[in-house]
């Protein structure tokens, strides 16, 4: 069974993520939330460092319920510093909290965040058609200025790209693999 080249075979966790997980179309607010802070903690870092760590940051982070996120205090951010489970990042632990706000507000202009993210592509996938992936394009651009604009953090061109991946707004399987 031929893989998307990314994809490292020696590793299980990255195996079942690619096989059942990457690329496939994603529309609960719950499951988008997790990726999006989940992508945010990958900025600088290979994303198996955190397929391996994502049981430990549900566990952190309250099953990426974005009501709790968005509560949290001080007290909380020095917690999850000292949480060897994740990634122990301040930056990246405030911009959690402080996305988990924008996203509620996306929620209520929207009605829900899916809205608001598949409507970039009119709810449909975009399918890649070649075996060269892009790390970022007009559309994830877009996304990525669009929620700078509305105050969220680590939401650059080429994470957002990466999520846009992730959910399965973008299916950059390649033609050699057996997802494509």
């Amino acid at each position: 069974m031929k893989r998307c080249l990314w994809v490292d075979e020696k590793s299980d966790v990255y195996k079942k993520y690619h096989d059942e997980e990457w690329g496939v179309p994603k529309y609960d607010d719950r499951e988008l939330f997790e990726l999006l802070i989940l992508e945010s903690f990958q900025a600088g870092l290979a994303w198996i460092t955190v397929l391996k760590k994502r049981e430990a940051f549900r566990e952190a982070f309250d099953n990426f319920d974005f009501k709790k996120v968005a509560k949290y205090q001080q007290d909380k951010v020095e917690e999850l510093l000292q949480n060897v489970g994740i990634i122990r990042s301040r930056n990246k632990i405030l911009a959690a909290i402080n996305n988990a706000k924008v996203f509620m507000n996306i929620q209520k202009e929207y009605g829900s965040f899916s809205k608001y993210i598949w409507g970039f592509t009119k709810n449909k996938v975009v399918k890649n058609k070649t075996d060269k992936i892009p790390v970022k394009t007009e559309l994830s651009d877009k996304i990525s200025q669009d929620l700078k604009k509305r105050g969220m953090k680590y939401v650059g061109s080429v994470i957002i790209y990466s999520y846009l991946q992730a959910i399965g707004v973008v299916d950059d399987h390649e033609i050699s693999c057996f997802k494509y």
